[in-house]
């Protein structure tokens, strides 16, 4: 004979307190079980990526007397008897310009480390802009090993105008970036020593 829905609730409400024990004390366990500790997400390797590339000079304004200086400062010193030089460097210390006096030809020396090749330099100054022949010079046994270097004769006017010029002058080669040297002291010095 089918149970009628009132049966049904009663036959519930009949059952007595020790059957409903067991549930809840399943549950009061159940909610005092630590959680699983779940493993790290496994991470996949990425293939190895390139070093960024260097960056890239920014575009130069069309006033050179515009352009940021070259990080660096002068150092003058005398090399030898009959040799001054005054090098311009990075604070590490690298030589990226170097004019040097040799007193017994009278001439002055202005010598860029790295390049190679016959080539000019153009030389730009507050007052003068002028292009000069260099050569390629590969010497183990002095500074740079491979440079690239210019003479000019102690007279020479565009020595003059390196070394007043207002601020700062500019050395350029083609394919490379132009040195944008402050115009300091130790210019005057080995020009002066080469004509005393």
């Amino acid at each position: 004979m089918p149970v009628s829905h009132r049966s049904g609730a009663r036959a519930c409400a009949n059952r007595s307190p020790a059957m409903a024990l067991p549930v809840l004390l399943a549950l009061t366990v159940a909610g005092c079980v630590a959680p699983a500790v779940q493993a790290p997400p496994t991470t996949t390797s990425r293939p190895e990526t390139a070093a960024p590339p260097p960056p890239v000079q920014p575009a130069l304004g069309a006033d050179w007397r515009d352009w940021p200086l070259t990080p660096g400062t002068w150092r003058y010193a005398p090399a030898s008897p009959g040799l001054t030089v005054a090098t311009f460097g990075d604070a590490q210390g690298l030589p990226r310009l170097r004019l040097s006096c040799d007193r017994s030809a009278r001439q002055v020396a202005i010598t860029l480390p790295g390049a190679t090749g016959v080539a000019s330099l153009e030389v730009r100054t507050t007052s003068t802009s002028r292009a000069i022949a260099a050569t390629a010079l590969s010497r183990a046994d002095e500074w740079p090993p491979v440079s690239l270097e210019a003479r000019l004769a102690s007279t020479d006017p565009l020595l003059d105008a390196m070394a007043f010029s207002r601020g700062r002058f500019t050395i350029a080669q083609a394919g490379r970036p132009p040195l944008v040297v402050p115009a300091y002291a130790e210019i005057g010095r080995v020009i002066e020593d080469c004509r005393s």
